[in-house]
């Protein structure tokens, strides 16, 4: 993973806006109305190597595929990140999945409310109840897949045709460095779970089998992203609020099994996204990162992506005045946002970057984005971010670097 040696250089965090011919092509599939495969993958092959020259073409240092193997069959898609993984793990039900048998809690044990019940939802219920209200954007019923059997890893061919697919537009356009994400082992278990004695075994089984994803991402050269939203969002997902100490003591045991799932792999191939969930909502509830920090850095990663420009969490810069970053490590903070269809100006985005390598080193800081832009805000509007994004590090190098 190169740093920032004689600039800053940019990347993002992942998904990126599909063409409209590639959502309608997704739904198509998604609904069993497709057959032509051939026609499906030449037209996926396109729309990877345009994006990765697009990339490019703005200014970004490190892309990705924009996560276009993961299929998203409409505009706006909050869950196309996660999703994925749904058919490239065993053991999971998909239509009409079982209910989940309620399991006996040990006194301070928490427990997952959900996404509809969490307590920023409750506090502006009459918001988020609005149809015209930004916020009610994106939200969908949702259904999520039961583990009724065996975890195992089942998507060996198609995370082969995602590497392959990525490569060949690496190097069509002459980039050298681009990473792929993947879903951490806590995200897959927080699926429900009905075959699995317990939770916690639930959870390792899904460490060792996304292990075998981790590993074919790196041995084919890229870097790692590892996507874990539920380490700071869960918190909002209890109810009552907890302590701290008893979250902490509940998220390490995720903790655990993501150090477990990448165990012997290369650190600096491997970089982690935090972020406190990318619904446009009010995040009044979301958990301060000075209560983050020491769990984000006890994973064995080279870096670190964490929101820093959404307003919620902007000021949270100042946490790096006390924490120190592990030697050799990177940061990327988020110095544009999903969360607003403003576009930064490169002057604020290059002030936001000095923040940061001001506190731990011009060298130690990539330029990124808070959380990913496709499906999320216009195509438009996130590609200008991301140019922003690319102006404001020129700016900051500038002043850096002379």
């Amino acid at each position: 993973m190169r740093g920032s040696h004689d600039r800053i250089i940019t990347s993002h965090v992942g998904s990126l806006p599909r063409p409209d011919d590639l959502i309608e092509a997704n739904r198509k599939r998604d609904e069993g109305k497709s057959s032509d495969e051939q026609a499906f993958q030449a037209l996926l092959q396109t729309a990877v190597n345009n994006v990765v020259r697009h990339e490019k073409e703005v200014g970004v240092d490190v892309p990705n595929d924009g996560e276009f193997g993961k299929s998203m069959g409409q505009a706006v898609n909050y869950g196309a990140w996660l999703s994925y993984a749904f058919r490239r793990l065993s053991g999971f039900q998909l239509e009409n999945p079982p209910e989940v048998p309620p399991r006996p809690a040990k006194p301070g044990d928490l427990t997952l409310a959900g996404f509809m019940h969490r307590r920023d939802r409750a506090k502006f219920a009459a918001a988020y109840s609005d149809p015209n209200s930004a916020i009610s954007t994106g939200v969908r019923a949702f259904i999520p897949p039961v583990c009724v059997g065996p975890v195992k890893y089942i998507g060996q061919e198609t995370i082969k045709a995602d590497i392959a697919r990525f490569k060949a537009a690496l190097k069509a356009n002459g980039v050298e460095e681009g990473f792929l994400s993947a879903i951490a082992p806590g995200e897959a278990a927080r699926l429900g779970n009905a075959f699995y004695k317990t939770d916690d075994e639930f959870l390792f089984a899904c460490a060792d089998a996304m292990r075998e994803e981790y590993k074919a991402i790196i041995d084919a050269g890229l870097i790692l992203q590892l996507d874990d939203p539920g380490i700071a969002e869960f918190w909002d997902e209890i109810v009552p609020e907890p302590s701290v100490e008893a979250y902490k003591r509940f998220i390490m045991v995720r903790i655990d099994a993501l150090n477990q799932s990448i165990k012997g792999l290369p650190e600096d191939r491997i970089r982690f996204h935090l972020c406190w969930g990318s619904w446009h909502g009010p995040h009044t509830t979301d958990l301060p990162m000075r209560d983050l920090v020491d769990v984000m850095l006890a994973i064995n990663a080279g870096a670190y992506l964490f929101e820093a420009g959404n307003v919620r969490h902007e000021h949270e810069w100042e946490v790096w005045e006390s924490v120190k970053l592990p030697a050799h490590k990177f940061i990327l903070p988020g110095v544009v946002s999903h969360a607003t269809n403003v576009v930064e100006h490169p002057d604020l985005v290059a002030q936001r970057i000095m923040r940061f390598t001001n506190l731990v080193g011009r060298e130690r800081v990539i330029a990124s984005t808070d959380c990913g832009l496709g499906g999320r805000i216009h195509p438009d509007i996130a590609w200008a971010k991301l140019e922003a994004l690319a102006q404001g590090a020129r700016v900051a190098s500038k002043k850096l670097w002379g």
